[in-house]
């Protein structure tokens, strides 16, 4: 089957957001190192494949428990928020195309939900910056539900949000447990490619239903089929 038949048959499109619609992923790596310093410690090589597909809180408390950090979740939390503020007003990119489709799909009455592990005031702050705010009908976070991706938790609340069955929708998602929390809600799953998660790119190939280099792709897909 096409993507263009798969995508015509949903009528819901979730999104993962850092890596996914925003260029974004970088930004953490720095943040990391930056916070660990401050504690006299160094990143480890494993750290983000440990922490990866956990909500804001779940990677708060991997952080205390695993580096003896002093203070409260809350407080890392916020340094967090904090911290990556600047970065995501005013380097942070939306992924090319990402707009143009969001448009035409949201102008055909395609209900569309933001699904992320970030956290709730970075997520609402960069959809805002980008004027998105009247695409997504939802924004659900890895704090919304019990537990973090790959669990299919934060997928299955974001189609209840949205009002639709698992199978009405399809997720994109950028790194390998985004898409086993999507497929793991009943969900089909595009893969969207990103240099962060390019090590990846086998394992999500062959997870996903479709794998896309960019947004771009599908809109010259639309274009050729018009």
């Amino acid at each position: 089957m096409m993507w263009q038949d798969i995508m015509q048959g949903k009528k819901a499109f979730l999104f993962d957001l850092d890596g996914t619609l925003v260029d974004s992923m970088w930004i953490w790596t720095d943040i990391d190192i930056e916070y660990l310093g401050r504690f006299g410690l160094e990143l480890p090589g494993d750290l983000q494949n440990c922490i990866e597909g956990m909500s804001f809180t779940e990677t708060a408390r991997y952080f205390k428990e695993r580096f003896a950090i002093p203070d409260s979740l809350e407080e890392m939390k916020n340094d967090w928020n904090r911290m990556a503020w600047e970065k995501y007003m005013k380097e942070v990119p939306l992924k090319p195309g990402a707009l143009e489709f969001l448009e035409l799909y949201r102008s055909r009455g395609v209900k569309m939900a933001v699904a992320t592990s970030n956290s709730r005031e970075l997520a609402e702050a960069v959809i805002a910056a980008h004027g998105l705010e009247d695409i997504f009908d939802a924004i659900v976070t890895g704090c919304d539900v019990a537990h973090g991706k790959p669990f299919p938790d934060i997928y299955l609340e974001a189609a209840a949000r949205l009002g639709v069955s698992a199978g009405e929708c399809l997720v994109f998602e950028d790194v390998v447990a985004g898409i086993q929390a999507g497929k793991n809600a009943g969900m089909e799953v595009a893969a969207v490619e990103d240099p962060y998660s390019a090590y990846q790119e086998r394992q999500k190939r062959e997870l996903a239903v479709f794998y896309i280099a960019g947004y771009e792709e599908l809109l010259a897909g639309i274009t050729g089929l018009a």
